[in-house]
């Protein structure tokens, strides 16, 4: 069995990576939180120009009809880079919710909408308790009473919450639910609603995976040009040993959040157990890369003027954003006591390979 990604995958990754190379330095990321502001509308519209949006999108919506797995990377890419901009948000969770629903006229005028580039839909989950980007969107789906409503960001009353991310605007958000804003009835959206929170912890695990590496290469790069007593500070055991521990949990979180993203949007206990330990897995690797990091700059670690700063705070959102830690144990803990283990049970579906 191959388990590599195709040519395809690579190669749209390898895209979007160069795009986010292009566009999103660090230096852009200083110039936004100077300005106080959280998004560039430039960079989005190349990103929207360039079909990413659309990635889960059927092809008879207007979108590429791929799946999960050829996502995964360009989210981790994301991560690596600080995207501000909502697009594994939109592209991997809003925007399949919506093409879900292609009968509702109101769903599929916002879903059209957004793939232009005209609007953003934020979305509201009961397992976040805040609402991320709902000031910059044009709609914002919302869950009432188990049922899902799409509501205009103009009927909705936001409330700014703190962030310890500055380019992850959080809201609380209140509106008047009616018979025009339903999209799904409680019985239609519940499923939808877990698809919703398999898709975000995934797309937030492959994003914590490309923080974690990119914490870890820039404590590498620093640890080759600062140097104590006549040579780089990356010559020193102790520093070597940090740098390899970090390395070696990111290479165990990788196949596991791969993995995760091959088998999702499955729902069920032995799928959603994947994508928990995918978060769990690339959250720790990430929050122990940043947090290495900041010990290998020293003091500096913990000024503005290093870039650690902006990929430790993203890490910290990510880590509590579509369930926290404790959540995710839960679910894991639920496939390990609630079905059969053992080496005869290792795949996703391990009931039905016994």
């Amino acid at each position: 069995m191959d388990f590599t990604f195709t040519q395809d995958q690579t190669m749209m990754a390898d895209v979007a990576r160069d795009l986010l190379d292009a566009e999103c330095p660090v230096s852009s990321l200083r110039a936004l939180s100077a300005a106080g502001e959280a998004r560039d509308a430039a960079r989005w519209r190349k990103i929207v120009d360039l079909g990413l949006l659309g990635v889960l999108v059927p092809e008879a919506a207007g979108g590429l009809g791929l799946a999960e797995i050829d996502l995964v990377l360009i989210a981790e890419h994301c991560g690596y880079f600080g995207l501000p901009e909502p697009l594994v948000d939109t592209a991997g969770i809003a925007l399949p919710l919506l093409a879900a629903l292609p009968d509702v006229p109101r769903a599929a005028e916002a879903l059209e909408r957004t793939l232009a580039g005209e609007s953003t839909v934020a979305i509201g989950h009961p397992g976040n308790p805040f609402v991320l980007d709902a000031d910059a969107a044009g709609a914002i789906l919302l869950p009432v009473d188990g049922a899902l409503h799409l509501v205009d960001r103009a009927d909705a009353k936001l409330t700014a919450q703190p962030s310890i991310d500055p380019f992850r605007k959080l809201f609380r958000v209140e509106a008047e639910p009616s018979a025009a804003t339903l999209i799904a009835d409680a019985e239609a959206a519940a499923p939808l609603l877990t698809q919703v929170f398999n898709r975000g912890a995934l797309f937030a695990a492959a994003q914590l995976l490309g923080l974690a590496r990119r914490s870890n290469d820039l404590a590498v790069a620093y640890a080759g040009e600062r140097t104590q007593f006549g040579k780089p500070i990356g010559a020193y055991q102790a520093i070597k040993h940090h740098l390899a521990t970090v390395q070696v949990k990111i290479e165990f979180a990788r196949p596991v959040v791969y993995a995760a993203a091959a088998i999702s949007p499955a729902s069920g206990l032995h799928e959603e157990a994947r994508i928990s330990h995918a978060k769990l897995a690339a959250g720790e690797a990430a929050d122990l890369s940043a947090r290495t990091a900041v010990q290998v700059h020293g003091a500096m670690g913990y000024s503005w003027e290093v870039d650690v700063h902006y990929f430790l705070k993203r890490t910290l959102a990510l880590s509590g954003a579509w369930g926290t830690p404790n959540d995710h144990r839960k679910r894991a803990a639920a496939r390990v006591f609630g079905a059969p283990v053992g080496p005869e049970h290792t795949f996703t579906r391990g009931a039905a390979h016994g």
